[in-house]
């Protein structure tokens, strides 16, 4: 019944005015207040110095993680306005920092193009600080103002003669904003390597002055990226350690105001890796530029097999999935007005680029292939290659349908559980028959599923297709979920697809469990096991880690008993601080040295149990980065390897080489 005595007036109405909304609802503004949107509200501050870059009035950015666990960002660049704003009656660089929706960027006679197009960048990370400090150099003079939680504390001080131009903003992120609040040196040094590379022939240095970041000598850690090459020389750096085809394929077009820029190279193995930008922001779920992309290079191909005989009449078309095998392209747009899905800026919407981009790729793609017959056949023998592998592929999906399953549709080893809702339901994934044994007795079988895996799984980094669909532990995890699989990891296939011909799709709507949990031994073996999963997670199944579905036990690698009490230690550190805190006192230490050493209860309580387990998120913050040392660590190439291992040895307690 309705609550006849409900006050509903004017005053229950609440009026949010400056910065407020976004300190009360901060992700909705940078996605999260972990450690995902702590970096992003530093990067909204960079993003501003590379528009500078763009706008040809910046050429070195320098960023600091200082000791305090402030950063700082300078750039050489204009320099905010400190003059007064014409109707807010407040100096200019004040009305940036404290309101939305305000900046330079939407003047497009200041800046052409622009990555905080929104509006609400740098202010975000203003009103998301314990404080913040900008200081500004512009006509001669140095201009300092302090901010407290979005507010100014101070007003904007002249502080004498001052030479150059340029921004320097200082911050401290909010604790009672962010759950995290120490910077990731490697999270912001793969974002600045990849700014280098967009906003090509800027220098930009990252210095970390924390004090365990120091080496022996007591060295601040510093790196400078300074890529003259642009997106070129990041095509080559995707590719490094892979065998490529040819030299990079590089054109620029600008049309309608906007710039398409575009480099691809083709290597021998069997992944596609497309990074599309906007304005230097990473488009991670793609839009209109990447399918107009994917749409022309299909027909490109397909147009030149067939009109130079390496294709015959009779025989079907490429697949997109086909014609992108071995693929790896940078797609930069420089566009006045872009249209992004949200403020995180993840997937582009203008309907008119689609088209565009279309045709500068069509034709400047084609005119490639004209020129270098030998490149061209060399892609067009990868496609065929790729189409003999996606043809046996099928055939072995079907086999496995009709052979591998059980009357139930599902794996024989499966132990499914009661509940048929995803949300609900948990999948782990254990390797071995005797530890699933385990899982199974250590399960609440409402609602978490056990599926084991019988020792190593096949490497999908080396191995095509057909034969990664011929393993019987990729079938039972690929049937289990029920979502299928894509030979692109998982995206939506924007190419072209005729007589009938369709690539296999991953529908993450169809998944059976909301939760994959890899749940393998806690020593070197298990490493090895659980990278073999991630690597065909990450090639077959990517939209999995993209929404937060798949994650990583950690089961306890001792068991210790002081008298009547039990603890567990998750490693060898966990157990030195257990050992601290009881000081003298008498203990016995079990080692597990696999889950099948561990009793049900013990598994339950440590590693099932969601009152007292320990989790691990799988994320892919940097597609990029993961790629490359996908295909460093796993791909078929021994040097990389060799020399990853080598130059990361000092990084780890424990080195175990595998062959």
């Amino acid at each position: 019944m309705a609550n006849s005595k409900r006050e509903y007036t004017a005053k229950s109405i609440q009026v949010i005015k400056g910065l407020e909304a976004v300190r009360r609802r901060p992700a909705m503004y940078i996605g999260s207040t972990s450690e995902r949107g702590l970096h992003h509200i530093l990067y909204e501050v960079i993003d501003n110095s590379i528009d500078e870059v763009f706008a040809e009035a910046c050429d070195t950015i320098q960023v600091t993680i200082n000791e305090d666990g402030t950063v700082t960002v300078e750039d050489n660049g204009s320099g905010i306005p400190v003059d007064e704003h014409p109707t807010e009656k407040r100096p200019a660089v004040e009305v940036v920092l404290t309101m939305l929706h305000a900046g330079g960027k939407f003047d497009s006679s200041s800046y052409k193009v622009s990555g905080g197009l929104h509006g609400v960048g740098v202010s975000c990370t203003n009103a998301l600080s314990a404080w913040l400090e900008v200081e500004v150099v512009r006509d001669g003079r140095r201009h300092f103002q302090r901010y407290e939680r979005g507010l100014p504390v101070t007003d904007l001080e002249d502080r004498g003669k001052a030479r150059g131009s340029g921004t320097t903003i200082t911050f401290m992120p909010d604790p009672e904003i962010f759950s995290v609040t120490e910077f990731d040196f490697e999270t912001i040094a793969n974002r600045l390597r990849e700014l280098s590379f967009l906003a090509g022939g800027v220098e930009i240095t990252l210095t970390d002055l924390r004090e365990h970041a120091r080496d022996e000598k007591g060295r601040p850690r510093e790196e400078v990226y300074h890529h003259r090459g642009g997106i070129v020389e990041y095509v080559q750096y995707l590719n490094e350690g892979k065998d490529t085809l040819h030299k990079p394929i590089h054109f620029v077009r600008e049309q309608d105001n906007t710039e398409v820029e575009i480099a691809i190279q083709y290597h021998d193995g069997v992944h596609e890796n497309i990074l599309s930008y906007v304005n230097a922001i990473h488009t991670a779920e793609g839009g209109t530029h990447l399918s107009g992309f994917k749409t022309a290079v299909t027909r490109v191909v397909n147009n030149y097999a067939l009109s130079s005989g390496l294709r015959k009449e009779k025989e079907r078309n490429f697949t997109g999935d086909e014609v992108r095998e071995g693929m790896t392209a940078v797609i930069s747009l420089k566009h006045m007005e872009p249209q992004f899905e949200g403020q995180t800026k993840t997937k582009l919407g203008n309907s008119e680029v689609e088209g565009l981009v279309y045709s500068i790729v069509y034709e400047c793609f084609s005119e490639f292939l004209e020129e270098h017959p030998r490149d061209a056949r060399r892609i067009v023998s990868n496609c065929i290659t790729a189409a003999r592998a996606n043809d046996a592929a099928r055939k072995a999906a079907e086999a496995t349908r009709k052979t591998a399953l059980s009357t139930a549709g599902m794996p024989g080893k499966l132990a499914d559980c009661a509940s048929h809702d995803p949300e609900e339901c948990e999948l782990f994934i254990v390797e071995g028959d005797s530890a699933g044994g385990n899982a199974k007795q250590a399960r609440n079988a409402r609602y978490q599923a056990i599926l084991p895996l019988r020792g190593v799984i096949i490497n999908v980094e080396k191995n095509r297709v057909d034969k990664i669909l011929d393993n019987a532990e990729i079938q039972a995890m690929i049937t289990a979920l029920g979502a299928g699989f894509s030979l692109n990891g998982g995206d939506d296939d924007d190419g072209e697809h005729q007589n009938g011909e369709a690539s296999s799709k991953f529908d993450l709507s169809k998944l059976r469990y909301g939760r994959i949990i890899i749940l393998a031994d806690a020593d070197v073996d298990g490493s090895h096991i659980r990278t073999l999963i991630l690597t065909f997670f990450y090639r077959y199944m990517q939209p999995l880690i993209r929404e937060g579905h798949l994650y990583i036990a950690q089961p306890p690698l001792y068991r210790v008993k002081v008298g009547s009490r039990t603890y567990y230690a998750l490693d060898d550190d966990d157990l030195e601080r257990l050992q601290e805190k009881l000081g003298n006192r008498r203990m016995t230490v079990n080692y597990f040295k696999g889950l099948s050493e561990m009793d049900p209860n013990d598994l339950a309580d440590t590693t099932m149990d969601p009152e007292h387990r320990v989790l691990r998120r799988v994320t892919m913050e940097d597609a990029a980065a993961a790629d490359r040392i996908i295909s460093t660590l796993m791909g078929s190439k021994v040097a990389p390897r060799r020399e990853f291992i080598a130059s990361h040895a000092r990084e780890t307690r424990n080195l175990d080489l595998w062959a």
